[in-house]
C-alpha cells in the first residue's frame, strides 16, 4: 500500500460513518450513567423522617413509605405500660433528612414479657455476692427473708410464694426474695457431742495420781 491509498482510506464515508457512530455511543453511555447514577441514589430527593415512636407498626409503616423510605425491623423489646406491637426506637432519628429510598430500622415492643434464668447462687454465696449477681442480671429483689441457718448464707430463692432452683426461667416483672441464714441454728438440727478420751485405769492407779480430795473417815 502506497502513501496516496492510505491517505485516501481516511476520504471513505464508511470509516467517517463508522467513527461517528463509535462517538455517538460513547456519548449516550455517558449520559445513561450519569442519569442512571441519579435516578439510583435519588439525587437532589431529600426527605425528613417522621416520628414514628409509640404508634403502631402498620401506621409507622404507612407513614414512612409515603415519604419514600423503606422500613425494617431490626430488634424487639419490652416495656410495660406501651402496648405491643408499638414502635421503641426508630434509627435514624426523627427529623433527620435522608435521601429517599433510605431504610429505616425500627425496635418494635413485644407482647411477651422477657425472662431471664436463676444463676447458682443458692447454698453456694453469700447475701451480698447473691444480690449483686441477681441485681446485674436485671432481677428485682424484696427484702431477704431470714431462715434458720448460717449467718449471711444463701439458703433459697423464692417467686411468688415458691421455691426456684439454678436454671429456671423467672419473668422480669417477677419480685425475687432471698431465704438467708439468721445465725440461729435449728432447733430440730442435730449436734453430735464428743467426750475426750479417758484412758483405761486402775482404782490404785486412779487415787494415787492426786486428781481427787484426799479425807479421812470419821467414826
Amino acid at each position: 500500500m502506497n502513501t496516496s491509498e492510505f491517505f485516501s482510506k481516511f476520504k471513505s464515508r464508511y470509516l467517517w460513518g463508522n467513527l461517528a457512530a463509535m462517538v455517538a455511543v460513547v456519548f449516550v453511555v455517558c449520559l445513561g450513567v450519569k442519569y442512571g447514577l441519579d435516578i439510583y441514589t435519588h439525587h437532589g430527593e431529600v426527605v425528613s423522617i417522621p416520628n414514628v415512636r409509640h404508634k403502631t407498626f402498620s401506621d409507622a409503616e404507612y407513614l414512612l413509605k409515603q415519604s419514600g423510605l423503606q422500613v425494617v425491623v431490626s430488634d424487639t423489646g419490652y416495656v410495660p405500660g406501651i402496648k405491643p406491637d408499638c414502635i421503641l426506637e426508630q434509627s435514624p432519628a426523627p427529623g433527620e433528612r435522608v435521601k429517599t429510598g433510605h431504610v429505616i430500622y425500627l425496635t418494635v415492643n413485644t407482647s411477651h414479657t422477657p425472662t431471664i434464668t436463676v444463676p447458682d447462687v443458692i447454698d453456694n454465696s453469700s447475701l451480698r455476692e447473691a444480690m449483686a449477681k441477681l441485681s446485674a442480671m436485671g432481677f428485682k429483689l424484696t427484702q431477704p427473708a431470714f431462715v434458720d441457718g448460717e449467718k449471711d448464707w444463701v439458703y433459697g430463692l423464692r417467686v411468688k410464694g415458691r421455691h426456684v432452683v439454678a436454671g429456671e426461667k423467672v419473668s422480669v416483672n417477677d419480685y425475687i426474695t432471698i431465704e438467708v441464714g439468721s445465725g440461729q441454728r435449728d432447733a430440730d438440727m442435730d449436734i453430735n457431742y464428743t467426750d475426750a478420751p479417758i484412758e483405761d485405769a486402775s482404782e490404785d492407779e486412779f487415787y494415787e495420781s492426786g486428781d481427787v480430795d484426799e479425807f479421812q473417815e470419821v467414826p
